[in-house]
């Protein structure tokens, strides 16, 4: 009877890239092992599967590894049989690795096999001792990990210098013994500067400043991959660290702790305490700022879409400038990457404040000249839904005359309606959502379109409608020209540029707009651009979001 054939795929490993470039290495001594130990299976069906799975230079206790990546898929295709190795610590020394790496090859009834060690996982007693081996080599890698923190710990508070990304300043060890840095005359002339216009300056955004218009950028580095970084102007967080790097006071700073260095230091003392305390005092002046800006009148009345409150933000732009903000709290702590993101959750203060107290006052349910103690009075709560915006309103002082003039006073698909609780309330339902994009903010329809209608020129908008009018003029193109006709016969070959020219094609009120400044908030030439618009004025109106425009 003829046996199942076998295939057995080989997987080997070297922790460092030492002695790979040799024309017989340890790769290849470990698959020399397996291929003989497959072959004196051969009488059970055993082949050698012809794909080479070889990591060279790469940490068993990873599992980033390209050569076992490609064995895994290649398992998960049912491809392998039977996966061959030198000794089990050569697939992983992590023993939560190895449980998923064999649930893998349970699922598709692989087995694995350990030259060496003389076992397999098709047997319980196979993967018992596996289980113990696999414990040993992980037991083993992380005293050898201890080990080699404890001697860089112990070298660093001998001064020596450990490795890592060379300071500015200077160059590697040359003295195997001392390993203290080497300085690089030009570098430390850059660094001794640093300090000194920092001290003169007292404020490294101006350092920088006086950087950028020099033209200085940092040091070129070459690596031993042949990577090159460096060459770019300086960042103020580059210049923040340079200024507080103890390893210029000749220091060698290990996990919070200074020691005196092997090396010789490039700035002085005093210098070093000056910035220091330059540094310190102007954090101390930053953190002064108030951290919640004054004046925010919807605090603690302002929630996002699933009920979470919005708090207050403010940040701070040029000369001082300050720009408040209203955030759902999961945004502040960090967590904004796993919320769904139809949701607002970010507003510009003044936007929705002025949303808030423009409806009141046009509805007549505040005065025109109100205030905001007035407006806190009459708002309860202001929601930002998905496609509304819900201000709940106190109506217990409003007649029956005032709703009814306030119903009667609203405008597009606006409504009010009794809201639910033990005090008569309101619900004043405004239709859209605020978008907050490229520094501004503006109310948008549940479809996309911009409900607002004031707004100011743009140029970059009027210079893409004057380019589309000369390009419809230099190629004869006409509103219903296919772009197939673009492609075959004279007119624009530019992609981008036919995509320009149907702009020249907009209704000519939509055109007086856009050159007037009278265009929807949040209409830009990238959104114009990234739409099929119509031929038909009407819908294009419909289409921009000038349809209030035009009734």
């Amino acid at each position: 009877m003829t046996r199942a054939r076998l295939r057995c795929a080989i997987y080997t490993r070297k922790s460092t890239e030492e002695g790979l470039d040799q024309a017989f290495n340890s790769l290849h001594a470990q698959r020399e092992a397996c291929e003989a130990y497959v072959l004196s299976q051969a009488g059970e069906g055993w082949v050698v599967h012809p794909a080479v799975y070889d990591d060279g230079g790469v940490s068993g206790g990873t599992m980033e590894r390209p050569a076992l990546k490609r064995l895994l898929e290649d398992v998960d295709r049912g491809v392998v049989d039977v996966v061959v190795v030198y000794k089990v610590d050569r697939l992983t020394r992590s023993l939560a690795d190895f449980a998923k790496i064999v649930e893998r090859f349970d699922a598709r009834s692989v087995s694995f096999v350990s030259v060496t060690q003389a076992f397999n996982t098709t047997n319980s007693m196979g993967r018992l001792t596996l289980n113990v081996l696999l414990s040993f080599a992980q037991f083993e890698r992380e005293v050898t990990g201890e080990r080699i923190r404890d001697k860089i710990a112990a070298s660093k508070a001998k001064g020596m210098w450990m490795g890592g990304n060379l300071p500015l300043g200077y160059d590697v060890p040359t003295d195997p013994v001392t390993r203290a840095l080497v300085i690089h005359p030009e570098e430390a002339a850059t660094v001794r500067r640093l300090f000194e216009r920092y001290l003169a300056l007292g404020s490294v955004h101006a350092v920088k400043a006086e950087f950028d218009a020099e033209g200085l950028v940092t040091a070129v580095k070459t690596y031993k991959t042949g990577a090159v970084r460096g060459g770019v102007p300086w960042s103020r967080g580059n210049l923040f660290r340079l200024l507080r790097n103890r390893v210029y006071l000749g220091e060698i700073v290990h996990r919070g702790k200074s020691y005196p260095g092997a090396h010789p230091a490039i700035i002085d003392p005093d210098t070093f305490a000056a910035v220091q305390k330059s540094l310190d005092e102007n954090g101390s002046r930053r953190r002064a700022r108030p951290l919640m800006p004054e004046g925010s009148p919807l605090a603690g009345r302002i929630f996002d879409a699933e009920g979470v409150p919005m708090t207050t933000a403010m940040a701070y732009g040029k000369a001082g400038r300050k720009y408040r903000y209203y955030v759902s709290r999961p945004l502040q702590v960090g967590q904004g990457a796993h919320l769904d993101r139809e949701i607002v959750r970010r507003v510009a203060s003044g936007a929705i404040e002025g949303l808030v107290m423009e409806r009141l006052s046009a509805c007549g349910l505040i005065p025109d000249d109100a205030g905001w103690a007035a407006i806190r009075d009459r708002v309860e709560r202001v929601t930002l839904g998905r496609n509304e915006v819900v201000l709940r309103l106190a109506a217990s002082d409003i007649s029956p005359a005032q709703l009814a003039e306030a119903r009667d006073r609203l405008t597009g698909d606006q409504r009010l309606i009794h809201g639910t609780g033990r005090e008569p309330t309101l619900d004043l339902i405004i239709p859209g959502r605020p978008v907050f994009r490229g520094g501004r903010t503006w109310m948008a329809s549940p479809d996309g379109r911009s409900l607002a209608r004031k707004t100011s020129p743009d140029p970059g908008l009027i210079r893409g409608l004057r380019k589309a009018h000369q390009l419809a003029n230099q190629y004869a193109i006409s509103p219903l020209t296919s772009i197939d006709a673009n492609r075959e016969g004279r007119a624009v070959s530019c992609p981008y540029h036919r995509s320009l020219a149907q702009l020249a094609f907009l209704a000519p009120d939509i055109q007086s707009a856009i050159l007037e400044g009278r265009q929807p908030a949040g209409l830009t030439l990238e959104s114009l651009l990234d739409k099929t618009l119509p031929v038909a004025w009407s819908d294009q109106r419909a289409r921009l979001g000038f349809v209030s425009d035009n009734r």
